[in-house]
C-alpha cells in the first residue's frame, strides 16, 4: 500500500487550518454512504496537488468537486510501467503487476485518514482485551481510506473505504496462544470443509469473529482444551444465522461499533 501523504482527508469538527498550504485537504461525507465508507469533498486544493489526485475530482451535482475513487484508481493505472513490468487488469482498488516475469505484486494507492472521533470512541469502550497500551498503539497508527466503494452503491464511483490496516496487525499480534491458534483452526475448516462459494466467509471475516471474541471473553476462557469447542460455538452462532456477526463486523464493524 502507498499513502500520498500530499493529501489529508479529515471527519467532522476536525480544522484543515493546521495543515500548510501545499497540502490538499479532503472533507468526509458518511451521509447516504454505507458503513465503513465515505465520500471525499475537496475543501482546499493544494499547491503541491499530484496529477493522479488533481484529474480524479467530479461534480457532485451541486457544484462541488468529489474525489472520484474509481478515476483515482484509473489515473494511477496509466502511469508508465518501468522496463520489465508488466501491469495486469485492476482489481478492484488494487493494480496487479509482474516484475521480470516472476515477481508478483499488488499495488493499493490510499490516502491518510485523521479521524480522531471514531479512535477515541473505540478506545473508550469497555473490554477485557487488547491490554490499554496496544489500545494508545493502534489508535497512534491511525487510518487511511482506500478507492474502493460498496458493492452495488449509487455511489460506488466516489466511495472509499476506512482502512485500520496497521491497527489490524498490532491487534493480531497481541492475541494469545490460543487466540492465535483458533484463528487458524476456523481457516482450515473454511478452506478444507466448508469452500465457501460466497466471500461473506472469508478469512477476513474469521479474523474480525476472532478479535470480539477476545475483546468481550475474559482471557482466562481461552483455553486449549477448549478451541474445539469455541471454534464450533462461533461458526454455529456466527455463520450459520444468515448475516449475524460475521458479516456485522467490517473493518468499522469490530473495532468501531458502539
Amino acid at each position: 500500500m502507498i499513502v500520498n501523504n500530499r493529501v489529508f482527508c479529515l471527519e467532522d469538527d476536525v480544522k484543515s487550518s493546521a495543515f500548510p498550504g501545499e497540502i490538499t485537504v479532503l472533507r468526509s461525507l458518511s451521509r447516504r454512504s454505507y458503513h465503513g465508507h465515505c465520500r471525499l469533498l475537496l475543501e482546499r486544493r493544494g499547491t503541491t496537488i499530484i496529477r493522479q489526485v488533481n484529474d480524479a475530482f467530479c461534480d457532485d451535482g451541486y457544484g462541488r468537486e468529489l474525489l472520484s475513487s474509481d478515476l483515482f484508481v484509473n489515473n494511477w493505472s496509466k502511469v508508465a510501467m518501468r522496463e520489465g513490468m508488466v501491469q495486469h487488469e485492476r482489481a478492484g482498488p488494487s493494480i496487479p503487476n509482474t516484475v521480470l516475469g516472476y515477481l508478483h505484486s499488488d499495488t493499493v494507492h490510499a490516502l491518510p485518514y485523521y479521524c480522531p472521533s471514531i479512535l477515541s470512541k473505540w478506545a473508550a469502550r469497555p473490554r477485557h482485551w487488547p491490554p490499554p497500551e496496544a489500545v494508545q498503539r493502534v489508535v497512534s497508527l491511525g487510518a487511511v481510506l482506500t478507492p474502493v466503494g460498496f458493492k452495488g452503491s449509487e455511489y460506488q464511483h466516489v466511495e472509499w473505504r476506512v482502512c485500520f490496516n496497521a491497527g489490524e496487525t498490532e491487534l493480531i499480534s497481541n492475541l494469545n496462544d490460543t487466540q492465535t491458534k483458533l484463528y487458524v483452526l476456523l481457516k482450515m475448516i473454511k478452506n478444507d470443509v466448508l469452500h465457501p462459494r460466497k466471500k461473506e466467509v472469508s478469512s477476513y471475516t474469521l479474523k474480525n469473529i476472532v478479535l470480539w471474541m477476545a475483546e468481550n471473553n475474559p482471557q482466562a476462557s481461552f483455553l486449549r482444551a477448549t478451541i474445539l469447542y469455541d471454534s464450533r460455538k462461533e461458526f454455529d452462532g456466527n455463520l450459520w444465522t444468515g448475516w449475524g456477526t460475521a458479516t456485522h463486523m467490517d473493518i468499522n464493524d469490530y473495532r468501531y461499533a458502539q
